[in-house]
C-alpha cells in the first residue's frame, strides 16, 4: 500500500487533452516527461523541435530549461563545500576581489537565495541596452566592478536575481579551476546518467537533437530572436525531458550532494524581520491547492520550462515549450490537477471593480496597476508582466500558484492600496488619470554614472520618449504621464516585456527608474 496521502494515477487521454492545442505538425510546441514513484508513465511531445524542418519534438530532444539551471548550479558549489573549498559563509569578494566594496560584503548563501540585494546586471542591462545584445559573462560582471550601490541591504529583502547567479558561476570556476560545463557535467550529469544534459552559452553554436526557441514578432509570427546573452549558472543548461526525469528521480534518496546540502537547497532563507522567503537555493518550496510541491522554472526568450515534484503524490513532471505563446507553469499545473486527487478546491472570486486601477507610493514610489484580464485579476508591479492573483484572508488577494514564491499581496478599499512582501508594508494611493502634461524642464540628458549609462528624455512627434544608451547599445521607451513628475515607462522594442516608472526630482535635476527587479536607479541631470 502506498505511504503517500495523494497517491497520483495516470490518464495518459486526460494528459493527452492538456496538449492537444499543441498536437500538430506546422508550429513549435511542448516536450512532456511524468513520473510516478520515479517510473515514467507519461512521455511524449508536440509539434515542432524548428519550423524549418519536420522534426517532431519527443522527450528526448534537447530543450533549454532557463532558469531551472539555478539548482543545479547552486549545488555545483555546496559540492565544493563539502569538500572543504569553499564556504556559504564566505563573501563573494573572496572569490572575485575585484569587485566593487558595494558588492563584495555578501555572502555566497544571500547569494544562493536572492537574499544579498545586489542589482541585477542581466535586469540592468537589458533595459538600459534593450533585448538581443551579444554580451558576455566576463562583460555583465564588469558592471558589480563599478556599480556603487544596492537594492538592499542584505538578508533585508528577497529579489530574483540573475547577476547573483553570474556571480556564482564565476566563483565555482575560480574555486574549481574548471569551466561550469566541466564541473557540471563531470560531477552531477555524468553521474546520475544524464548524458544529453549540458550548459549551452550561447544560441549561435550548433549542438545535436536541439529543438529552436520561437519568440512571437507584433504580427504574431514566430521569429528568430534570442536573449543574446552568455547565459551560464543562471540559466544556461539544455536538457531532455527524459533527462529531467532521471534527475527528479534522483532528488528524492540523492546519490549526489550529501544530505545536509539538500536539506540546505530545500530551506526557505530567514529574512531580518523574522519572516522566511518561499526559496531555498535554486528550488523553490510552496503549496499548490494544498499539496507541498519543490520545483523551479525557467524562462527564455521564445520558451520556458517547469520542473516540479509533489512529494505526497510520488509525482515528478518535467514540461518544456520552445515557443513564446505557451507557458509550462500553467500547463504542469493541469496535470497535477489531472494525476492529483483530493485536491483542495481552487478559490473563485472576483475583487470588487472598483479597485481597479493604478496606484503609487509617495514612500518608496512603486507603481500597482491593477487590472482584470479575461475577467481574471492581475497586478503590475513597476510596469512589470501582469501577474495574476488568487483570494486570501480578510479582503486580501495573493498571488496565483504560478507567481505565489514572489511573496506579494494585496488590499484595496478603490482609494488605497496595501500591498506587502514578505512581511514588508507599503501603501500606494490611486493614482488620478491626468489629462495632459507638459515635459517642460523635465526635457534633457541624465547620467547614471556607475552604471555607464546615459538617459535622453525628449519630445518626438508630439510624444514623449525615453532613449537609455550603455555599454552595449541603446534601448527606447514611450513615456506617458501619471502626474506633472511621474512617468511610466513602456518598451518600443517589441520584443521587449520591460517597462518601469521614473519619478523626476523638482526642476528635472534627476530622477529615480524603478523597475520590476531594478530598483532605485538615480540618474542626474548631465551637464
Amino acid at each position: 500500500m502506498s505511504s503517500k496521502t495523494h497517491p497520483a494515477v495516470c490518464d495518459p487521454e486526460a494528459l493527452d487533452r492538456i496538449f492537444a492545442s499543441f498536437d500538430q505538425c506546422r508550429l513549435p510546441g511542448a516536450a512532456v516527461g511524468v513520473a510516478i514513484e520515479g517510473r515514467p508513465v507519461y512521455r511524449r511531445g508536440f509539434g515542432l523541435a524548428n519550423m524549418e524542418l519536420p522534426v517532431l519534438l519527443t522527450s528526448a530532444t534537447r530543450m533549454r530549461i532557463g532558469s531551472t539551471t539555478k539548482h543545479f548550479a547552486a549545488l555545483a558549489f555546496m559540492l565544493l563545500c563539502e569538500e572543504g573549498r569553499a564556504s556559504l559563509d564566505a563573501e563573494i569578494g573572496l572569490y572575485l576581489p575585484e569587485l566593487h566594496p558595494a558588492n563584495r560584503a555578501v555572502s555566497m548563501r544571500a547569494l544562493l537565495g536572492h537574499t544579498a540585494g545586489l542589482r541585477d546586471v542581466f535586469q540592468v542591462s537589458m533595459f538600459m541596452h534593450g533585448m538581443g545584445r551579444v554580451i558576455t559573462d566576463a562583460e555583465l560582471l564588469e558592471y558589480y566592478r563599478t556599480m556603487d550601490d544596492r537594492e538592499f541591504s542584505a538578508g533585508h529583502g528577497w529579489s530574483y536575481n540573475n547577476g547573483g547567479y553570474l556571480l556564482l558561476s564565476a566563483a565555482i570556476e575560480r574555486i574549481s579551476g574548471q569551466s561550469l560545463e566541466e564541473v557540471l557535467e563531470q560531477r552531477i550529469f555524468a553521474p546520475i546518467g544524464m548524458y544529453d544534459t549540458c550548459l549551452r552559452r550561447w544560441e549561435t553554436d550548433f549542438l545535436s537533437s536541439s529543438a529552436s526557441l520561437h519568440m512571437l514578432d507584433p504580427q504574431g509570427r514566430y521569429t528568430k530572436a534570442t536573449m543574446g546573452m552568455e547565459l551560464t549558472g543562471a540559466g544556461g543548461v539544455v536538457s531532455t525531458m527524459d533527462d529531467m526525469l532521471r534527475w527528479l528521480s534522483h532528488m528524492d534518496a540523492p546519490r549526489v550532494g550529501s544530505p545536509e546540502t539538500w536539506k540546505q537547497m530545500r530551506a526557505p532563507q530567514p529574512l531580518a524581520n523574522g519572516t522566511f522567503t518561499t526559496y531555498g537555493f535554486g528550488l523553490v518550496p510552496d503549496r499548490y491547492r494544498g499539496v507541498e510541491t519543490l520545483s523551479h522554472a525557467g524562462g527564455v526568450i521564445g520558451g520556458n520550462s517547469q520542473m516540479i515534484k509533489v512529494p505526497a503524490a510520488g509525482l515528478d513532471v518535467s514540461i518544456a515549450v520552445n515557443r513564446a505563446d505557451a507557458n509550462s507553469i500553467d500547463l504542469a499545473f493541469r496535470v497535477i490537477d489531472a494525476c492529483v486527487p483530493g485536491l483542495q478546491p481552487v478559490p473563485q472570486a472576483r475583487p470588487d471593480p472598483r479597485v481597479y486601477g493604478m496606484y503609487r507610493s509617495a514612500r518608496t514610489g512603486r507603481v500597482i496597476e491593477w487590472v482584470s484580464l479575461g475577467d481574471s485579476p492581475f497586478i503590475r508591479v513597476d510596469g512589470g508582466m501582469p501577474m495574476g492573483l488568487v483570494p486570501g484572508e480578510h479582503g486580501t488577494w495573493r498571488l496565483a500558484p504560478m507567481f505565489s514564491f514572489l511573496g506579494q499581496a494585496v488590499r484595496s478599499d478603490g482609494t488605497t492600496l496595501w500591498f506587502s512582501e514578505f512581511g514588508e508594508q507599503d501603501t500606494l494611493e490611486r493614482v488620478t488619470a491626468v489629462s495632459e502634461v507638459r515635459l517642460g524642464e523635465l526635457a534633457g540628458c541624465y547620467t547614471a554614472a556607475s552604471m555607464h549609462v546615459q538617459a535622453h528624455v525628449f519630445e518626438e512627434g508630439g510624444r514623449v520618449r525615453l532613449t537609455t544608451t550603455g555599454r552595449f547599445g541603446e534601448a527606447r521607451y514611450a513615456l506617458t504621464p501619471l502626474g506633472a513628475e511621474v512617468w511610466q515607462a513602456s518598451a518600443l522594442d517589441p520584443l521587449s516585456p520591460l517597462g518601469g516608472v521614473l519619478t523626476f526630482a523638482p526642476h528635472g535635476r534627476g530622477f529615480t527608474l524603478n523597475a520590476e527587479r531594478m530598483r532605485g536607479v538615480h540618474f542626474e541631470r548631465a551637464g
